[in-house]
C-alpha cells in the first residue's frame, strides 16, 4: 500500500510539473502573440509617419522650386537623385531645368 501511495504521489509530481511548464509555455506564446499584434501596430503608425514626411518634403522640393532654388541645389539639400527631383517636380507640374 505504502509503495502504490508513494507511486501515486510521484506521478502526481510528474504531471503537475508537466501541467506548470505548459502553462508557462501557453503565457510565454500568449505574451510573444501580443508582443507581435503591439510591433506591427507600431510598424504601421511608422510606415504612415514615412508617408508624411515623404509628402510634406515632396512639398517643400516644390515650394523650393517654385522660390526659386536650382534643382541641382534641391538634389544637394535633400539627398535624392536628380531624377527623384525631378519626378516630384513633374509630377506637380513642373518642368525640370
Amino acid at each position: 500500500m505504502l509503495i502504490a501511495k508513494t507511486t501515486q504521489y510521484l506521478a502526481d509530481e510528474i504531471i503537475c510539473g508537466m501541467a506548470n511548464r505548459l502553462a508557462d509555455a501557453v503565457r510565454a506564446f500568449h505574451m510573444a502573440q501580443a508582443t507581435a499584434a503591439a510591433s506591427a501596430q507600431r510598424a504601421a503608425e511608422d510606415r504612415e509617419k514615412v508617408t508624411e514626411a515623404r509628402d510634406q518634403l515632396a512639398t517643400a522640393i516644390v515650394e523650393a522650386s517654385r522660390g526659386g532654388m536650382r534643382q541641382v541645389d534641391i538634389v544637394r539639400v535633400t539627398g535624392y537623385t536628380r531624377e527623384r527631383v525631378r519626378q516630384i517636380l513633374r509630377s506637380h507640374g513642373i518642368a525640370p531645368d
